[in-house]
C-alpha cells in the first residue's frame, strides 16, 4: 500500500511541476537508517517519501494525528507510527529502534515542528542512532509549504547529505548535544546550498 500511495503521490507532484532530487545517490546501499530532514509544512512529509522510492521510510508522527480513524488508518498504510512528543518516554525511542534492527528506514523531522524559522533541534534523531547504531542522512527540502503554495510554480528541491556516523565513548549527555549541534550545522550548509 505504502508504494501505491507514495508513487501516486510522486506523480502528482511531478505533473504539478519541477520535482528535483539532489544528491540520491548519497543513501546507503543497505537499508536500515534514519532519514532526518528539515520541517516546513506537510508538503516535505511526501516529497521526501517520494523523492527515495523504491526505498520506504516510517515516519515518526504526533500522537494527535492519528484521533481521526480515517486519517489514522492513512497515516499507517504510509508507515507513519504515533509519537507521545509531550511525554516522550522509552516508547518513543523503542519502536524506531525496532524498525532500524528489521532493516526498515525511520524518517524524522529533528525540530519536531513545523516552522518558517530556524527551530532547535530536538536530541531525538541522535539519540535513536546512537542506541540504533545507524547512521543519520541529512536531508533538506525546499519547496511549498501548504496547500495553497502547492498550485503554485515553487520548485519541490531536495537534497540529500552524506551519511553522517556519531562516535560515541561515553554514555554521557553532552555527546548527544554535541552531535545535535553536528547535526543541525549539516542542515544549515544544506539549506543554504539548495536555495
Amino acid at each position: 500500500m505504502y508504494r501505491i500511495i507514495t508513487n501516486i503521490l510522486k506523480v502528482i507532484l511531478k505533473m504539478r511541476g519541477a520535482f528535483i532530487i539532489v544528491n540520491k545517490e548519497n543513501l546507503p546501499k543497505n537499508p536500515g537508517y534514519i532519514i532526518a530532514c528539515t520541517h516546513r509544512g506537510w508538503v516535505d512529509v511526501v516529497a521526501l517519501g517520494a523523492a527515495i522510492l523504491p526505498e520506504q521510510i516510517h515516519f515518526m508522527a504526533k500522537k494527535e494525528l492519528f484521533r481521526n480513524a480515517l486519517f489514522s488508518r492513512f497515516l499507517t498504510a504510509i508507515n507513519a507510527f504515533p509519537v507521545d512528543r509531550k511525554n516522550p518516554g522509552t516508547s518513543s525511542i523503542r519502536v524506531p529502534i525496532q524498525l532500524l534492527k528489521n532493516g526498515k528506514n525511520v524518517g524524522i523531522f529533528p525540530s519536531g515542528t513545523r516552522t518558517s524559522e530556524e527551530a532547535p533541534l530536538k536530541r531525538g534523531a541522535v539519540t535513536i542512532a546512537k542506541m540504533g547504531k545507524v547512521p543519520i542522512v541529512p536531508a533538506a527540502y525546499s519547496g511549498p509549504t501548504n496547500l495553497k503554495e502547492l498550485f503554485t510554480n515553487k520548485k519541490i528541491k531536495i537534497i540529500i547529505g552524506n551519511p553522517l556516523i556519531f562516535e560515541y565513548e561515553s554514555n554521557n549527555r553532552h555527546e548527544i548535544d554535541d552531535n545535535t549541534t553536528r547535526l543541525s550545522e549539516v542542515f544549515r550548509a544544506l539549506e543554504k546550498s539548495i536555495n
